[in-house]
């Protein structure tokens, strides 16, 4: 399975970056392959400067080797190897009316002092955060989110969903990072579901996510926007910072494995502000936005 697994990332990698590089039509990805030396190494791919990205990155890994201290603590063992691969995407735009983008598709597995797997699972997803909020946009992400689940089990859409909303909740702001989308954790086989349901349906997810996208930003990448509109988008960004910092458990799960520094904040956007006691106007587009992530909302 992990073979398996990862050969479709790399597959969905390729095919992700070269969909983005026509939508931009100025930049391409410039690649970075390295190694950890404690075993594994990636492949980054990073946009930059293009006419329609300012920032993006669409990465795969896979890490192996001892269990780190960290997680024999929140595994429950004494000591044991592990192996982790996955594709990792953020993607910032230029025009504060394209939103920001984040996915994920990752496979773990853990094996005992024989070697015999002892657990093994699938996590991911995939969620969006608008700067300027237009419902339809956010409603044709989740529908294609839906259709993607509905293929699976009826039951997986809103399951899924709330644990985005729940997940990438800024608790210090008391507010979400933006919009949700899908995220799900721990995917293991049960009695309903083989490891190879659960790898049908995490790759179904992967394979939607430029349908769910990419239209998104060829219907906004060309709308007329001020300065004023960029400064939103970069107060904006500094909760994206926040949040990848302080919350997000990939990045600590990156940290905390000695991963690849260049690569784990690759997601954190280039130009931020951050404005002491800022409050949009009343009744603005921006004060919408807040209204809006201040309680999670049914799209679909």
């Amino acid at each position: 399975m992990k073979n398996k697994f990862y050969k479709y990332i790399e597959n969905l990698q390729n095919t992700i970056t070269e969909t983005l590089e026509k939508v931009d039509g100025k930049a391409t990805f410039k690649e970075d392959l390295w190694k950890r030396k404690e075993g594994g190494g990636g492949r980054t791919r990073v946009i930059e400067n293009g006419a329609v990205f300012e920032k993006g990155g669409v990465n795969i890994s896979k890490v192996f080797g001892e269990l780190p201290e960290t997680l024999r603590k929140q595994f429950g063992v004494n000591e044991g190897n592990f192996f982790a691969c996955g594709l990792s995407l953020v993607l910032h735009p230029n025009n504060p009316f394209v939103p920001t983008v984040h996915a994920n598709w990752r496979y773990f597995e853990m094996y005992d002092e024989l070697g015999n797997t002892v657990t093994q699972w699938f996590g991911g997803g995939q969620d969006l955060t608008p700067y300027y909020l237009f419902d339809e946009d956010v409603i044709h992400f989740h529908k294609v989110c839906k259709e993607a689940c509905d293929k699976h089990h009826p039951e997986f859409y809103q399951k899924f969903k709330e644990t985005c909303d729940n997940y990438f909740w800024n608790a210090h702001r008391n507010e979400a990072r933006g919009v949700g989308g899908l995220f799900f954790d721990y995917l293991k086989a049960t009695d309903e579901f083989s490891i190879k349901d659960r790898y049908n349906f995490v790759t179904e997810v992967g394979n939607s996510f430029l349908c769910s996208y990419v239209p998104i930003v060829e219907k906004r990448k060309n709308t007329n926007f001020t300065k004023t509109h960029k400064n939103w988008q970069e107060i904006r960004r500094g909760r994206y910072v926040e949040f990848n910092l302080v919350h997000d458990k990939g990045t600590l799960f990156g940290l905390k494995t000695n991963g690849r520094i260049e690569s784990i904040l690759m997601s954190l956007p280039p130009i931020v502000q951050w404005k002491y006691d800022y409050h949009p106007e009343v009744d603005s587009q921006e004060a919408y936005l807040l209204e809006t992530l201040k309680k999670p909302k049914s799209w679909v």
